[in-house]
């Protein structure tokens, strides 16, 4: 099963962060790195996003 690629817009929606604050996030290691898909194009993978998520509600609650 091959995993679903999220753009930027979609990952923000998912995890309600803004862009600045996702790519800080990702400079200081704490949300997953993109997929380059081209020169000026990334993605994420959605099992990512979805382990991400998972894991800070168990965190947090």
């Amino acid at each position: 099963m091959t995993d679903k690629l999220l753009r930027r817009p979609e990952v923000e929606t998912r995890t309600g962060l803004s862009r600045s604050t996702l790519y800080d996030w990702m400079k200081r290691g704490e949300f997953p790195q993109p997929v380059k898909l081209g020169a000026r194009i990334v993605a994420w993978r959605e099992s990512d996003i979805a382990d991400w998520l998972a894991n800070r509600e168990t965190r947090v609650g």
